[in-house]
This record gives C-alpha cells, structure tokens and sequence, in this order.
C-alpha cells in the first residue's frame, strides 16, 4: 500500500473508534513530505464542512503559510464530494489520489449523488433553473453589492487567489 494512503486510511479507521464522523481520512504531501492531514470531524464539530480532506487542506495551509497549495497532492481514502473538490481545486492541488469510488461512498449511505446531479443539471440547463428541492438560488440587491465589488475591482493593493 502507498504509504501515504496508508495514512489515510489510518484516519479514516481513526473515526470508527471515535465516531467523530464519517470513515474519512486525507493526506496533503509536498515534496515527499506530509504537510496535513486530517480526518472527517463533522458530528464532532458540528461543522458540515469538516470532511477529512477540507481538514488536511486547512493543516496544510497553516503548516505551509499560506493559501496555495500548488505543488502539493492529496492523498484521500475515498474520491471526494463537490466540496471537497471545489476546495482541492482552490487550493490550486493538482492531482488527487482516492482509495474506495463515489459508489462505495453510496453504499455505505453517503449522499454525494444528489450534488453532482444537482450541479449537471444547472450546468446543462441554458437559463439555470435550478432543482429547488435540492437548493433555491435567489438573486438579491445586486444593484447594492455589486458596489463592493467595483471598488475591490479599482483597489490597487488587492490580491487575487
């Protein structure tokens, strides 16, 4: 087994003794060497957010410093859900290797189906109607918002990520 898998596995099996969460575990590796990790701490946190993968992105940019992680891979014991992939991708992580797939995640009654689905089906629809029993995206003073937004845009010291 690689040995980094191998470690995400561990804190994947961590959270059945714990019951912190669900039986996610994910390694972040910059040049040979292991600069986060962390394991799914949802009931635990009470954080929704706190998958095993969005946790070793976040020790990753604490150890590291900063908010890019580019150069580093991630190592995680199942293919990740939306989040976690929206947030690899962020994070500017290139290459994601995953033990168990999205159906093994199915079948021990993980519901990242619905999310996909609900993405494909905005993508593919030209006006956005949106699947308002998943989600209802409503448009509000943009013509307030927006305002931020331009002087962010006229800033001269901002930064972009």
């Amino acid at each position: 087994m690689n040995k980094y898998m191998q470690i995400a596995d561990e804190l994947s099996k961590q959270n059945l003794l714990t019951n912190n969460g669900g039986p996610f575990g994910a390694v972040v590796v910059k040049d040979g060497v292991v600069v986060g990790t962390g394991n799914n701490h949802v009931l635990r946190n009470n954080d929704p957010t706190a998958h095993g993968e969005i946790m070793a992105i976040r020790n990753a940019c604490k150890e590291l410093n900063t908010y890019d992680l580019s150069g580093c891979e991630l190592y995680t014991s199942c293919y990740p859900c939306p989040m976690c992939l929206s947030a690899t991708i962020w994070a500017n992580i290139k290459t994601i290797y995953y033990g168990n797939t999205q159906l093994d995640a199915a079948d021990i009654g993980f519901r990242d189906d619905f999310i996909y689905n609900y993405i494909d089906d905005i993508c593919e629809n030209e006006d956005h109607k949106e699947n308002n029993d998943v989600l209802k995206l409503i448009p509000m003073d943009r013509e307030e918002t927006i305002k931020t937004f331009k002087e962010f845009k006229e800033k001269e010291d901002k930064t972009i990520y």
